[in-house]
């Protein structure tokens, strides 16, 4: 029998005095990344293009010399972009852009399969990126055979308008011109 024991993750309850952070978003182009890590400590972080989108992770305000037009075209495409949400039983990402996202995350793949599972998540849908209890059950069935190189199991991968893996052109992420790294603090 297998007991698994998380931890329980106080930073929801009322009693929480101080939030602290739950997560940090790095943004990439193709192989670059561009900007420093962006520490998240409200529950709901916007993600988006241009400041008149509201309060949150300006990808706009990111210079980098020397960006391919492949880059600035989809850079274009974000938009309102994506609304990160910590809720009590995972982390969410809705689509708030006129352009699908595309998400892979350890809770989204099969467990102990060597297919990487990338779900595309039309504009003005949802998706639970990180299922907690999930999570709980991986990191004690996970095994190091399966793994084919580095491995995150808290990291959550968020690609803008173009997709990766199997079924698309683009095998890899880092051959994705926009993309999001969501490295969660839950439980390290």
């Amino acid at each position: 029998m297998t007991i698994c024991l998380c931890l329980i993750d106080v930073s929801l309850s009322p009693d929480a005095s101080k939030q602290s952070q739950w997560c940090n978003v790095a943004y990439w182009e193709h192989r670059t990344r561009v900007g420093r890590l962006y520490t998240v400590y409200e529950h709901a972080v916007s993600i988006f293009y241009d400041l008149p989108q509201g309060t949150g992770f300006c990808l706009g305000q990111l210079n980098l010399d020397h960006r391919s037009s492949t880059v600035q075209r989809t850079r274009g495409k974000i938009g309102y972009g994506i609304l990160l949400s910590k809720e009590p039983d995972g982390v969410w990402a809705y689509n708030r852009s006129d352009h699908p996202i595309f998400v892979n995350s350890p809770t989204l793949d099969v467990p102990n399969s060597r297919t990487l599972v990338v779900r595309k998540v039309m504009p003005g849908y949802s998706i639970k990126v990180f299922d907690y209890e999930r999570s709980c059950l991986l990191r004690h069935t996970t095994e190091a055979d399966f793994l084919d190189g580095p491995y995150d199991p808290n990291s959550v991968r968020i690609s803008f308008a173009k997709g990766w893996g199997p079924c698309y052109s683009r095998q890899f992420i880092t051959s994705c011109p926009c993309w999001l790294e969501i490295l969660l603090n839950n439980h390290r």
